[in-house]
C-alpha cells in the first residue's frame, strides 16, 4: 500500500494529534512500526521505479542529467519511462506464478511501452499520471483512466473529481478494485501482489461525499476544498481497514504480508490546509531533509510479524523488492546492483540489520545517514526564484545555513547531525568536537566506497514533447475520446527543484 505525499506525521501511531487514524493505529499494534523509513527520492516518480526495481533511481534512470541536483518525474509531456533494461518486481514474481494488480497511480511513464502491463502485472486499474487538470483538452488533454491495457475515460470527465468541494469516488473505487481482486484470487487458490496506490492525499486532495467535512483537521478557519487533507486521510484509513478485514474473512491473513507506506514526504509547499505533517522533521517533499524522504511505515503479517513491536531497523521503500522476493522464495537478479535489503530478519526476529541510508536528489547525493548521525553533502531547499513565487518548501521551518535557497557545497566539511536527539535538523555538530571527527571517518569510508561503485544509469527523464502526451491512448476510439496532437518539438525538460 504506497500513499501519495502522505507525512511521518499524518498517523496517530506517530502522534497526529487529532488521532483520525485508529485503523492505520490498530494494523501498527497488530503488527509493526517502523519509526526510521525511508523514500529512495524525495518526489512521485523516482521513489516509485526505486520500489519497483529496489534499485536507487540514479541506477534505474529515474532522474536527469538536464541540470545539477533537480528533481524529475513523468508529466504529461514526458518522452520517457521505465526503461526495458530494469527488471520490475512483478515479472520476478511470474517464476512463481504470482498474479499482479497495480491500482491507483502509476507515474513510470504513460507512453504504451512504458505501461504496466508491459513490465510484469497482469491486471491494473488507475492512471498513469496524477490527477492535475481539469484541461481544455485542446493545449492539454486530462488524464485517462485505464482498465488493464485501454482507457475507460478521464479524469474530470468519466472520473470526477468536483475542483470547488474537493468531492470524488475514487478511493472507492480502488478500494472496491482492490477487494475484487483479492477475492478473486483467494477464490482461485492463486498467489497474488496487489500493489494499491491511491493519490487522494496528493494536491488537489479528494474524498468520497461521505467523508467530506468529517475530519477536525483545519476545522479551525473558514475553507472548502483546502479543508478536506483529514477527510481524505480518514477514507484511506478506513478503506485499508476493510482490506485487512477482507484478508482475515477469507482466511488468507496468516498468509500474507501487507506493507504500508507513503512515496515521499507531504507537499508542505501546498499549504497547510492541503498537505499532510511530517511531524518533527525539517521540510517536506521535493527536499532531502528528514521531512521529505522519512515515510510512515507499518508492516503487517498475523502470525509471522510479532504484534505490538516497533523496529527502529533503517528501512527503504526499495527493501519491499529485496524482502517481497525473498517471501516468495524468489532469488533477485545476480546481474544488477540490487540497493534493497531483504527485511525478513527484521520483521520476523526484530533482527537490526547495518546499512547506510542515501539521500538523493536528480543526480547528486546530497546526505548519507549511517546509525543515529547524518552528514549533508549539499543542501539546497529551493531557489530563491521560486521562493519569491511563494514556492516554501519550509514553511516555518527555515535553518540559516540549512535550509539555504543556493545549491551549497559541504564536500569538505559536511554539516552532521545526530538525529536521535536533533530530529528537526536545526543544531549541527561542532566541527571541532571529537565526535564529529570520529562520524567523518566513518561516514567518509562509506561515501567513497558508494560513489567507486556507482554507475548511473541512462536518464530517461531529459527529455519532453507535447506531442506525446494522452492526446490518443489505447482505447480512445471506443470512446470517441481521442484528440489531436500538436505536431512534435522536443526539448529539454525544465527541472525548476
Amino acid at each position: 500500500m504506497l500513499m501519495d505525499d502522505m507525512g511521518w506525521g499524518d498517523l496517530g501511531a506517530f502522534e497526529e494529534p487529532s488521532k483520525e487514524t485508529p485503523d492505520l493505529d490498530l494494523m501498527a499494534a497488530q503488527g509493526m512500526l517502523f519509526p526510521n523509513f525511508y523514500t529512495a527520492n524525495p518526489l512521485c516518480s523516482p521513489s516509485r521505479a526505486a520500489l519497483l526495481t529496489g534499485r536507487l533511481p540514479v541506477r534505474n534512470g529515474f532522474y536527469t542529467t538536464n541540470a545539477h541536483a533537480r528533481n524529475a518525474y513523468t508529466p504529461q509531456e514526458i518522452v520517457g519511462g521505465i526503461s526495458q533494461d530494469e527488471i520490475l518486481l512483478p515479472q520476478l514474481l511470474k517464476k512463481k506464478d504470482y498474479v499482479s494488480k497495480i491500482i491507483g497511480k502509476w507515474h513510470l511513464g504513460h507512453r504504451t511501452q512504458y505501461l504496466p502491463l508491459k513490465h510484469g502485472f497482469d491486471e491494473w486499474f488507475g492512471s498513469p499520471n496524477c490527477h492535475f487538470g481539469p484541461y481544455n483538452n485542446s493545449v492539454c488533454p486530462n488524464i485517462p483512466v485505464y482498465n488493464n491495457s485501454e482507457m475507460k475515460g478521464r479524469y474530470y470527465e468519466e472520473f470526477e473529481i468536483n475542483v470547488k468541494t474537493g468531492e470524488s469516488n475514487l478511493t472507492q473505487i480502488y478500494l472496491k478494485e482492490g477487494l475484487d481482486f483479492i477475492s478473486q484470487q483467494a477464490v482461485a487458490q492463486r498467489p497474488f501482489f496487489l500493489y494499491w496506490a491511491p493519490d487522494a492525499t496528493h494536491a488537489p486532495v479528494y474524498a468520497s461525499k461521505r467523508f467530506l467535512g468529517k475530519s477536525q483537521r483545519g476545522r479551525y478557519t473558514l475553507c472548502d476544498l483546502s479543508c478536506i487533507y483529514g477527510d481524505a486521510m480518514m477514507e484511506l484509513d478506513d478503506s485499508i481497514s476493510q482490506i485487512l478485514a477482507h484478508l482475515v474473512s477469507l482466511g488468507i491473513h496468516n498468509n500474507t504480508l501487507v506493507f504500508f507506506t507513503s512515496d515521499n514526504g507531504a507537499a508542505v509547499m501546498s499549504g497547510q490546509l492541503q498537505s499532510g505533517s511530517n511531524g518533527p522533521f525539517l521540510c517536506g517533499k521535493e527536499t532531502t531533509f528528514e521531512g521529505g524522504m522519512r515515510e510512515p511505515a507499518i508492516a503487517w503479517w498475523p502470525g509471522r510479524i510479532p504484534a505490538g513491536t516497533v523496529s527502529y531497523q533503517l528501512g527503504s521503500v526499495m527493501d519491499l523488492f529485496s524482502t517481497s522476493l525473498s517471501v516468495a522464495g524468489i532469488h533477485p537478479p545476480d546481474d544488477r546492483v540490487i540497493d534493497g535489503l531483504d527485511l525478513s530478519p527484521v520483521l520476523f526476529n526484530n533482527s537490526l540489520l547495518d546499512r547506510p541510508i542515501f539521500y538523493y536528489r536528480g543526480n547528486q547525493m546530497m546526505a548519507v545517514r549511517i546509525g543515529q548521525y547524518k552528514a549533508h553533502y549539499w543542501t539546497w531547499s529551493n531557489s530563491w526564484e521560486e521562493f519569491n513565487k511563494g514556492i516554501n518548501f519550509c514553511p516555518g521551518k527555515e535553518v540559516p545555513g540549512v535550509t539555504t535557497h543556493t545549491q551549497e557545497e559541504h564536500t569538505m566539511q559536511p554539516l552532521i547531525f545526530h538525529l536521535e536527539q536533533d530530529p528537526g535538523e536545526r543544531y549541527p555538530i561542532s566541527v571541532e568536537s571529537k565526535e564529529y571527527r570520529n562520524v567523518l571517518r566513518w561516514v567518509t569510508a562509506v561515501v567513497e566506497q558508494h560513489q567507486t561503485d556507482l554507475i548511473p544509469g541512462m536518464t530517461q527523464l531529459n527529455m519532453c514533447d507535447l506531442a506525446v502526451m494522452n492526446w490518443s491512448p489505447p482505447g480512445c476510439e471506443q470512446l470517441g475520446k481521442c484528440l489531436k496532437p500538436p505536431e512534435s518539438n522536443p526539448w529539454k525538460c525544465d527541472w525548476p527543484h
